[in-house]
């Protein structure tokens, strides 16, 4: 599933093509994907402005001049295609809607698998739709402070990897880049989360902070079907210190004797992480 990198990139990618810009026309060529879209979504949003973007964890919020925004999250295999003024190609399999602006722009939203949603709502009514009213802070945002995080953890029995994972606690951090943020950290994601607050969340804090950061520079990381919208791969991949490389040395680790990165599994996602540095 694209994390919050990843769809931080496509909404920048689609705010450059539809910030400012009119939908005159809209295809939906089906009327749900992992839930019903709204029934008359293209006489809604035909003739709309789009004023400006947001995102709230991994949901991207398009804003429209009439006090609306379109919902967008991509679910597993989501992703959104744009094709350039005169682009004369067939549309891909699986593209379910398209949004043409005035300048010639089109936005297709990709899905094979339809996972992912489509709505829309009243953007005064963002934080109480049923996605997002549940979300923790965003973690590159101001309500994400050491305070918080030693409070939110405190008391937890879990793993600290799966406390991470949980949305209600960070919004957008997704199994890459808690994997990634944790061993900057040199937490272990076996620690139980209640034991982090104080010097390991000195750690983790700013860990994750710069994790996301270079993530979202590098375009995001590419795993099966994510793309940038304008089908660039993203390069963070090739930045990976654990992730999905198990069975391989440490990169941080100074020398032998070193156990090497290790993968385990964790209420069903794997996380790797090294045992000699992360504790």
């Amino acid at each position: 599933m694209p994390e919050l990198p990843e769809v931080e990139t496509v909404m920048r990618g689609l705010a450059a093509r539809l910030e400012g810009r009119v939908l005159t026309r809209v295809e939906q060529r089906r009327a749900d994907l992992r839930w019903p879209m709204p029934a008359d979504l293209p006489a809604r949003l035909v003739g709309r402005t789009v004023t400006g973007f947001a995102r709230r964890g991994k949901y991207i919020l398009a804003r429209l001049d009439d006090a609306h925004s379109l919902l967008l999250h991509l679910g597993m295999s989501g992703r959104i295609l744009l094709r350039a003024p005169g682009t004369n190609i067939p549309p891909p399999p699986h593209e379910h809607v398209v949004l043409h602006t005035n300048d010639g722009w089109a936005a297709g939203f990709v899905d094979p698998r339809r996972f992912g949603a489509i709505d829309l709502l009243a953007t005064a009514t963002e934080d109480r739709h049923r996605l997002l009213v549940g979300l923790g802070p965003e973690p590159l945002g101001p309500d994400f402070t050491l305070a918080y995080l030693n409070a939110a953890l405190a008391g937890r029995a879990t793993p600290a990897k799966t406390a991470l994972l949980d949305q209600s606690l960070v919004a957008g951090l997704g199994n890459i880049y808690v994997a990634e943020a944790l061993f900057r950290a040199r937490i272990s994601p076996q620690r139980r989360a209640g034991s982090i607050p104080g010097a390991r969340a000195a750690r983790l804090l700013p860990a994750i902070q710069a994790t996301l950061a270079d993530a979202i520079a590098a375009g995001g990381s590419s795993l099966r079907d994510y793309v940038q919208p304008d089908g660039e791969l993203g390069y963070f991949q090739h930045a990976w210190r654990v992730y999905g490389k198990a069975g391989t040395p440490c990169p941080d680790c100074p020398g032998p004797p070193c156990a090497g990165v290790r993968r385990l599994v964790q209420s069903g996602r794997s996380s790797f992480y090294c045992p000699t540095l992360q504790r």
